[in-house]
């Protein structure tokens, strides 16, 4: 941080390119374009693959808003699949029945840390001419068959809010990918098209990375492994101790390995539950009680309840628990038994 103040350059510049490198690196991608935040990276690689009013796109709608958000925001049309029940994640067999001539691509999301079925989606985006573009800006780090998040779409957009995995000392996000032409535009998209030569081949917008975050994140990047086998740690922790109770711990998909984001698990009288939890002096957090198709600024698109029934199940029982990877073993172990008490 005293090395960006000392020379003054802010906004992308060195600092900026040796994170992307090494950013690069850890993704397995040719490319990672450093962004202002996780949201500006979903929003610039839609503008990058031509998203314009009335496309629309594929996604899942038990999500954080973003992933509906900068679809929409372009005037194109996010159409909601509904998900696993037992991942969370884009059902893939329901994917197809949603394309249309006006489908353009595809957004699966890798959710609380867990890759999607990028297998079986690939082969429907590959089927059918769409591109697909990754919000792994929960997954950093997780992998699909060896595979790592951001390197099996046309593009995979991060996050580093300070809560995520990697995060960033305040908003910041990047692009991956390994099409030549894609960075190279992306590029120029995230300073209004031009890539500061003051001609303009796009219309983009202001989505520069600044120096101080990147500087940050090159420093964090080398814990990561780390930080994700302490919450790998934490998560066993939370399997073994509530195995046989009425909470549904996280299933995890068969080749893959989640980096554990959020451990989230399915309870009945979910409300319930977190109360008598607080009330005990433990945090816990709910993601997310209303699924995207039905939020009041998404009623033009015609959806009620009971269009995605998996989603509303989910939206109703899921809960947080604390898995940070700084967690105390004590302090995992405390939480899980309390929550054994409580549901049975």
């Amino acid at each position: 941080m005293d090395e960006v103040c000392d020379a003054q350059s802010l906004i992308l510049g060195p600092h900026v390119e040796k994170f992307e490198k090494s950013l690069a690196s850890y993704c397995g991608t040719k490319h990672a374009i450093g962004v202002s935040s996780g949201t500006d990276a979903l929003l610039c690689a839609l503008m990058a693959i031509d998203i314009q009013p009335g496309d629309e796109v594929i996604c899942p709608s038990f999500t954080f808003f973003a992933t509906a958000g900068s679809i929409a925001r372009l005037g194109a049309i996010p159409v909601f699949v509904d998900i696993d029940p037992k991942t969370f994640n884009i059902d893939p067999n329901l994917i197809e029945r949603k394309i249309t001539k006006n489908t353009k691509a595809i957004m699966p999301v890798h959710l609380f840390g867990q890759c999607a079925n990028m297998t079986a989606i690939n082969e429907i985006a590959c089927k059918h001419g769409l591109h697909n573009i990754e919000d792994a800006a929960q997954a950093i780090g997780a992998t699909h068959h060896g595979q790592a998040a951001c390197s099996m779409g046309f593009a995979g957009c991060l996050s580093f809010y300070p809560t995520k995995n990697l995060g960033a000392f305040g908003d910041a996000g990047a692009i991956c990918c390994n099409d030549d032409a894609l960075a190279e535009k992306i590029r120029k998209l995230r300073v209004h098209g031009s890539g500061h030569t003051y001609y303009h081949d796009h219309i983009g917008g202001m989505f520069r990375l600044a120096a101080l975050q990147a500087a940050v994140l090159s420093v964090k990047l080398k814990y990561l492994p780390a930080w994700h086998e302490a919450r790998r740690r934490n998560a066993g922790i939370y399997n073994e101790i509530l195995a046989g109770t009425k909470a549904v711990t996280p299933f995890i998909e068969s080749g893959n390995q989640s980096i554990y984001n959020q451990y989230v698990i399915r309870v009945p009288n979910r409300d319930a539950v977190k109360q008598k939890l607080q009330e005990a002096g433990i945090g816990s957090a709910v993601y997310y009680p209303l699924g995207l198709h039905l939020q009041r600024c998404f009623a033009q698109y015609g959806y009620k309840v009971g269009d995605l029934p998996e989603t509303e199940k989910a939206c109703a029982d899921v809960l947080a628990l604390p898995v940070y990877p700084e967690l105390p073993v004590e302090q995992v172990t405390h939480v899980a038994k309390m929550l054994r008490q409580i549901v049975g």
